[in-house]
C-alpha cells in the first residue's frame, strides 16, 4: 500500500518538476504564470501534513456466507434451508482517527485551479460485528435438525490513500475545492463462520439415529489490499508566500469482502513552492 502511494506521489512530482521547468511560450503560458493584481498564485508543486477523524461503515451481513456455504457443501441442510445465507450479521460504525499527508500540483489560468495530488493517512478505522441464529426443521431425508450458525467478522483498515484530480476557484486568499479519484487502502480481516448442531432420525440405521456435528472455519487476512474511490470537498486558505491552511472532508468506498466505506474530517497545514 505505502509503495503504491510512494509511486504516485513520484510521478505527482515528477509531472510538477517537467511543468516547473518548460520555458515560458508567451500567451500559451503567460495566463497560467501571471496571475492579475489581487489573485494569489496557487500554481505549483506543494507538500504538506494533515490530522483527522471520522466513521467506518461497514456491512457484515454476507461477509460470512462464503466461508458457511463452503463448509456445508453437497449437505442436505445446505441445499434445502441454505444455512450459510442466515442473517447471523449486520451494519455497524465505528469512529477512528488518523494522519499523514499530501502532495501535489496545480495549474492555474486565473481563478481557475486544476490539480492532480496524492493522499494518505495513518490510522485506525474499522468495528466488528458477531451473531448466532438456530432453528429446527426436517428435511426431505427424514431427519429433523436443531442447527446453530454462529459468525463474527473483524476488519481494521489502517492505512487509507487516494489519487486524486481537483478543480478549484480562488477567492482571494481561499480556494475553495472538489475532488474525486481512485481510493487505495490496506485492511487486516478476520471473518469465522461455525455451524453446529443434532440431526434425529428415529427410523434411520442403528448407529444413525441420533447425528452431531460441528462446522468451524475462520479465515483471516492480514495487510490486504483494497481499493474503490474517492471524493470530497476542501478549502485550502494561503496565509504567507506559499504556507497554507487546509480543511477537508472526503468520502471513500471500498470493494472488500467486508463492504467498508470510511468517511473523515480532516485538518491540516501544507507548502506551495
Amino acid at each position: 500500500m505505502r509503495g503504491i502511494l510512494v509511486a504516485a506521489v513520484m510521478v505527482v512530482a515528477a509531472h510538477g518538476a517537467h511543468a516547473a521547468d518548460m520555458p515560458e511560450f508567451g500567451a500559451l503560458r503567460g495566463a497560467m504564470v501571471e496571475t492579475p493584481p489581487g489573485v494569489v498564485n496557487w500554481q505549483g508543486f506543494y507538500v504538506g501534513g494533515q490530522g483527522g477523524y471520522g466513521t467506518s461503515d461497514m456491512d457484515f451481513t454476507n461477509s460470512t456466507s462464503n466461508i458457511a456455504s463452503r463448509m456445508m457443501a453437497l449437505t442436505t441442510i445446505e441445499n434445502e434451508y441454505q444455512v450459510s445465507q442466515w442473517p447471523v450479521l449486520g451494519k455497524r460504525s465505528a469512529q477512528g482517527s488518523g494522519y499523514g499527508g499530501f502532495v501535489g500540483y496545480n495549474w492555474q489560468w486565473d481563478d481557475v485551479i486544476l490539480g492532480l495530488e496524492a493522499n494518505y493517512m495513518h490510522g485506525n478505522f474499522g468495528g466488528s460485528d458477531s451473531g448466532s441464529m438456530g432453528r429446527s426443521f426436517t428435511t426431505s431425508d427424514g431427519y429433523t435438525n436443531g442447527v446453530t450458525y454462529r459468525a463474527s467478522a473483524n476488519m481494521q483498515v489502517k492505512d487509507v490513500g487516494s489519487v486524486r484530480a481537483r478543480a478549484g476557484w480562488a477567492i482571494g486568499s481561499f480556494l475553495p475545492y472538489a475532488f474525486g479519484g481512485i481510493a487505495l487502502g490496506q485492511a487486516d480481516i478476520i471473518r469465522s463462520a461455525s455451524i453446529s448442531g443434532t440431526a434425529v432420525n428415529a427410523n434411520a440405521a442403528p448407529g444413525f439415529q441420533t447425528i452431531n456435528f460441528a462446522y468451524n472455519k475462520t479465515e483471516q487476512m492480514n495487510s490486504h489490499f483494497i481499493y474503490g474511490y474517492s471524493a470530497g470537498l476542501g478549502m485550502d486558505m494561503m496565509l504567507y508566500r506559499g504556507l497554507f491552511l487546509r480543511a477537508e472532508w472526503e468520502y471513500q468506498k471500498f470493494a472488500a469482502p467486508i463492504n467498508t466505506a470510511v468517511s473523515t474530517v480532516r485538518g491540516g497545514v501544507g507548502y506551495k513552492f
